[in-house]
């Protein structure tokens, strides 16, 4: 976390980003709720309405009835009929901790006191709500959220969704009867499924499956891709041609029901959903207590992206009926039901500065200093720029607003400018061209991407190199970890790989971090690798474009490092997945004079198993 102390505004400070938060979140809501259009993510969106929730918490002079926070969005489509739903279909407070969490059973703990809660833990699946009517057992209508109070009707095309029955399939005596129903209650259940109307509330979905398929086919295509499955599902569903939805292969899981068919519990309902025909979540967990929520939201965040669909967290629900009623409704949300959220995948923060390094291969990479943000429960405040090119196509500058995500949940990258936040203070960057580290001139590569320092004795292209030699892929050398390189270079103990194997217990004892142990243990780690394989050596000596499939296929093709850098251009270039690049790595690695004399220093010190 950083030192800083957090900066205090005044009023009319407080005013001016106030208004900057709500212009731009209502753009966002106008692109989602009527243009069916996203730019940034649901978790990107919550930082900023939290951020506005926190101002105006602050200064409550300054809310106004326009601000997001004073109402829920949604205009229908004009290209749909509009539908009042007769229950309206409410928003949802969120709770983004265990601590926020608790908070809301403490408030509405205080307006039934002495009642005991269970509760019903849903999976917040991350699609489109929509409503189901049925009468005398047949689908009549489906419609769209829209502002809770009314919708669109997409009838038609809901219709194309095969686990949405046309028909309900009437509920057998005995399966009620095993639910504990009374014979009053099940004669009026199977009635109205079979007389009366019905309305029942779920999610639409696309699965992840079914969303890579579709993107493949629209790139073959060259037409744009789908940005996200719940982006999909909410275009596939206001699509005026019933045939473009149908080819989306959607899929829809109910969460509840809108009509009281003599039910007590709201576990109930999905029970009652599945003998009507509905596919309902076979994970949601009824809970006796919050502690066995929280346990149940933190299994599901080590699994989700196990799942076949996209999640966003957990609905929490008070399973009785009766009480539900008691607590009633507060604004556009329900008092008995909340969502707890998954830290998110993305957040909004400030670019205060960007920093430049050079890696093992000597390419200059700009980083973003961030203002610490919580991303999938991890505090960032550095980000990867990648490249110039990305700086311009993203049009970054220092003292932007930015979307922050984390890439496969680990390496976090700048995904998104806030324009409607600038300040006009911010600056422009550009890339050095002197390396930063050791002043030598840099220069652009072939690609004319990448500005890349050539000296060779770069202290960072050095340190970086022992880094990636002892990493898991190449020699696989344990604790021997990045702090430990660096300090065996400031100590002078080594300059290149081969003395790594020469290191005695004597010359580690001396250094801070070692004690006689670890000393010990990374000695024997070193000496564990002086047999190594022939794919593992090529990697660790670092070669440009050689990595882990590269090496293994000049390993098969050649058996030895006596063969390799005795091979022609032309033999490595005719090796299957060896491009061009590739081989003008390898070949002009082999007859560098310095690279010959730093192979045979190492083939000293480790013995490469036969391949062969």
């Amino acid at each position: 976390m950083s030192d800083k102390k957090e900066v205090q505004l005044t009023k009319e400070q407080a005013k001016e980003r106030i208004e900057k938060l709500k212009k731009v979140i209502n753009r966002h809501r106008y692109l989602y709720h009527v243009l069916d259009k996203s730019e940034i993510s649901d978790a990107a969106f919550d930082t900023l309405k939290n951020e506005l929730e926190e101002l105006e918490f602050k200064f409550p002079v300054l809310i106004t009835n326009d601000s997001p926070t004073q109402r829920v969005g949604g205009k229908a489509l004009v290209k749909f009929e509009k539908v009042s739903h007769k229950v309206p279909m409410l928003s949802l407070s969120d709770a983004f901790s265990e601590e926020e969490l608790k908070e809301w059973e403490t408030r509405i703990q205080k307006l039934i006191p002495g009642e005991k809660m269970n509760f019903f833990a849903e999976l917040k699946l991350d699609g489109l709500a929509v409503s189901l009517e049925y009468k005398k057992g047949v689908f009549v209508r489906g419609s769209t959220r829209g502002d809770g109070k009314t919708g669109e009707d997409v009838t038609q095309n809901l219709k194309t969704i095969g686990s949405i029955p046309l028909k309900l399939r009437a509920p057998e005596g005995k399966e009620l009867r095993d639910l504990g129903f009374s014979r009053a209650q099940i004669k009026k259940m199977i009635e109205t499924a079979e007389k009366g109307t019905i309305e029942l509330r779920g999610e639409a979905i696309m699965t992840k499956k079914v969303f890579e398929e579709l993107n493949k086919i629209l790139k073959n295509e060259n037409k744009p891709l789908l940005a996200n499955p719940r982006n999909a599902v909410a275009g596939s569903i206001r699509q005026l041609d019933s045939k473009i939805t149908a080819s989306r292969r959607l899929d829809f899981y109910v969460y509840g029901l809108a009509t009281d068919l003599g039910q007590s519990m709201h576990h109930e309902e999905h029970d009652l959903a599945k003998f009507l025909g509905f596919k309902t979540i076979g994970k949601n967990k009824l809970c006796r207590d919050l502690k066995t929520v929280m346990e149940f939201h933190h299994s599901l965040a080590r699994e989700r992206e196990k799942l076949p669909f996209e999640i966003d967290g957990v609905v929490v629900v008070v399973d009785k009926i009766e009480l539900q009623k008691k607590l009633g409704v507060v604004g556009k949300g329900p008092r008995w039901m909340t969502a707890y959220k998954f830290s998110p995948k993305e957040a909004t923060t400030i670019i205060e500065d960007i920093r430049v390094q050079v890696g093992r291969t000597g390419v200059l990479t700009p980083v973003a200093i961030l203002k610490p943000a919580e991303i999938g429960g991890v505090v960032v405040s550095r980000a990867t720029l990648h490249n110039e090119d990305e700086i311009k196509r993203l049009g970054i500058k220092i003292g932007d607003t930015v979307i922050v995500g984390r890439a496969g949940d680990v390496i976090p990258d700048v995904r998104k400018v806030i324009i409607g936040l600038r300040t006009g203070k911010e600056k422009f960057f550009h890339m050095p061209q002197y390396c930063p580290i050791c002043g030598k001139k840099v220069v652009r590569d072939e690609s004319g991407v990448l500005l890349r320092c050539v000296n060779k004795y770069c202290p960072s292209r050095l340190a970086r190199g022992l880094h990636y030699f002892a990493s898991n892929s190449a020699f696989d050398i344990e604790g021997l970890g990045p702090q430990s390189i660096n300090l065996l270079l400031d100590e002078g103990l080594i300059q290149d790989s081969a003395d790594i194997f020469e290191l005695k217990e004597g010359d580690l004892i001396l250094l801070e971090r070692f004690g006689k142990k670890s000393a010990k243990n990374l000695i024997n780690a070193i000496q564990f690798r002086r047999v190594i394989s022939l794919p593992r050596f090529l990697i660790g000596l670092g070669i440009l474009h050689i990595g882990e499939r590269t090496a293994q296929d000049l390993s098969e093709q050649f058996g030895s490092i006596d063969n390799l850098r005795r091979a022609s251009f032309d033999n490595l270039e005719k090796i299957d997945n060896i491009g061009p690049k590739a081989a003008k790595s390898v070949y002009e690695w082999f007859r560098d004079e310095n690279n010959k004399k730093f192979l045979n220093k190492l083939l000293k010190q480790v013995k490469i198993k036969k391949y062969r």
